[in-house]
């Protein structure tokens, strides 16, 4: 696999010219296939060569030398460009790589990355190398550069933060500014450095997106003159209709935490709209269980069961994408000089592939992924299992806030008036209300209040997985949440459950504290696990791991546990600062 993020060498430049005057022989042949030509957006019959990880050439015509050639029968299969998930968030308890290594066997081979967690976890010399290991993965790797943490962190990490923004958005593997969660600051409130950031990555010739939910048509209108280009929120059909005629570049969202494609897909078909080029699908940061068959191939199947045109589905997942990232010379296509990203289908109503070819390797062959085993260095790039060197104290379960916060779904929080005795050893199960902390991961500050909804009975949960790397801990007891941290720390982070002095479950994220080292499949089992251990604790929404992970998420309403503080988000005002330990 040795393609190049924007060019091949010289030297394999004459070698794909050689292949087509027959000095050389292609790596592999692919003969009397179909093929989704997105050009002419026409099925076409032909022959598909390919020289390791390029096409060299789509059509009638054959290879003058095939000596050493791999000849792949293709009269079975219809072939698509791999697919493109434009907005990935890489973190979600899986890494970059098992991420990357699962999403190319079912057929997406491309992801654009979040790249939030490297500005909290590593430093930015150990994350560029990180980029560069992640060329050895059989997917595309791309990625964004953030403008704000999401969360409100204390003014040295803010200003740590900030001095990373320009070398992440001036590096190569970069493609894209945003996304823009702190819009309001830049729109009302008068903030011109983001601007400043908005306005350098135009001049980078990089797009820009938005996170702009329930958006009046103003702001959109407001937030295109700014420079945003696109944007992914949409919840209905009517909201895409309303970007697009503004120029954005609409994602179509199915995730575990908003599953909007299928509606939104029946409701632009009633509207008899029919043009699909500027939308493309995201699954959006979806937890592990949700991408049990995929990533961006169920997209496709419910785009083609709601009745859209099936070469316009398949462009949704693969071409659009490309084309609006700037990369369509390199990806979204089959077609001379394309990396080789191939998807073979039994049906074209069928996106799942049985063979998906990444980089010119096969990674599914026969409806069976192919794995090679090889080590990752994570360590070298400073991701190690969690080292706390400090201990949960008396004090820091201390809980005299007089406001809680209240779930009013999985990811959104209200304000509510504490009345129950938070003096007590173990809050009592005749109320949903649980003692919540968030914890600095090197010990410096701790911010407490309860929680409401979380949970009725259970003891602890503590977390090293936060939006913020900083540890949470949730649960009716103290004594079981020091024990889940001292768990905690014995396994180098992670997600542990305690209930009545005993360890109920645990998910250790040997990685920093935030990711799994894991392969997927076994994630999703953990998950699964961890999903039913806290229903019969009480916890009635559908996704823990977007709780953990949101708390302290300063784009959400109405109010958040953050590193500073108790933080009303509509004021952007600190309620109850954070307690020096």
């Amino acid at each position: 696999m040795n393609e190049q993020r924007f060019r091949w060498r010289n030297r394999q430049l004459r070698e794909h010219t050689a292949v087509v005057d027959g000095k050389l022989a292609p790596t592999k042949l692919i003969k009397h296939t179909t093929y989704l030509n997105v050009y002419l957006k026409q099925w076409i019959k032909g022959h598909i060569w390919i020289y390791n990880d390029r096409i060299i050439y789509c059509g009638p015509e054959l290879p003058p030398l095939t000596e050493g050639t791999e000849m792949i029968d293709g009269s079975d299969s219809y072939i698509v460009p791999g697919y493109i998930e434009p907005h990935a968030h890489p973190f979600q308890l899986y890494n970059p790589r098992s991420l990357a290594e699962y999403a190319a066997q079912t057929g997406t081979t491309t992801l654009i990355n979040d790249n939030l967690m490297w500005l909290f976890l590593t430093d930015q010399e150990k994350a560029f190398s990180l980029l560069e290991e992640f060329m050895n993965v059989p997917a595309s790797m791309y990625w964004w550069a953030r403008f704000d943490s999401q969360s409100t962190i204390p003014d040295e990490e803010q200003e740590e933060f900030e001095e990373q923004v320009l070398p992440w958005l001036h590096h190569d593997a970069v493609i894209q500014g945003g996304e823009l969660t702190a819009w309001p600051e830049v729109l009302y409130g008068g903030d011109d450095q983001m601007l400043h950031w908005m306005q350098e990555t135009k001049r980078s010739r990089k797009p820009i997106e938005g996170h702009l939910p329930g958006a009046s048509w103003k702001t959109l209108v407001k937030m295109k003159l700014l420079g945003l280009d696109s944007e992914h929120e949409s919840m209905t059909a009517e909201e895409v209709i309303n970007r697009l005629s503004f120029g954005y570049q609409t994602g179509l969202r199915y995730s575990s935490i908003r599953p909007d494609l299928p509606e939104i897909l029946k409701g632009l078909l009633a509207k008899g709209h029919q043009s699909f080029d500027r939308m493309m699908y995201t699954t959006d940061g979806s937890t592990p269980g949700f991408y049990r068959e995929g990533l961006i191939n169920p997209c496709i199947k419910l785009a083609l069961e709601a009745g859209v045109n099936d070469v316009d589905a398949y462009m949704m997942g693969s071409y659009q994408a490309a084309r609006h990232f700037g990369i369509e010379d390199r990806l979204g296509s089959l077609a001379p000089g394309r990396v080789a990203h191939l998807n073979f289908l039994s049906d074209p109503k069928d996106p799942n592939p049985h063979a998906v070819l990444a980089k010119g390797e096969w990674v599914r062959r026969e409806n069976q992924p192919v794995t090679s085993e090889s080590d990752f260095p994570w360590e070298q790039h400073g991701l190690a299992p969690l080292d706390l060197s400090w201990d949960l104290t008396e004090d820091d379960l201390q809980f005299s806030m007089p406001v809680g916060m209240e779930m009013e779904n999985e990811v959104i929080m209200k304000p509510f008036a504490i009345d129950v005795d938070a003096s007590v050893e173990r809050l009592p199960e005749d109320h949903n209300e649980a003692f919540l902390t968030l914890l600095d991961r090197d010990g410096k500050w701790r911010v407490n209040t309860l929680l409401k909804g979380f949970t009725d009975s259970l003891g602890a949960l503590v977390s090293s997985y936060s939006n913020t790397g900083d540890l949470i801990l949730i649960g009716k007891s103290r004594p079981d949440m020091k024990l889940a941290f001292k768990r905690l720390k014995e396994i180098g982070g992670g997600i542990v459950l305690v209930d009545n002095g005993k360890v109920v479950f645990e998910l250790p994220l040997s990685l920093s504290g935030v990711m799994a080292d894991l392969e997927m499949a076994e994630l999703i089992k953990k998950e699964e696990e961890l999903k039913e251990r806290l229903k019969t604790y009480g916890y009635t929404f559908g996704d823990p791991v977007y709780t953990l992970l949101f708390l302290s998420s300063m784009h959400l309403p109405f109010i958040r546990i953050t590193p500073v503080g108790i933080m009303d988000v509509k004021n952007n005002e600190v309620l109850y600062p954070a307690i020096m330990r």
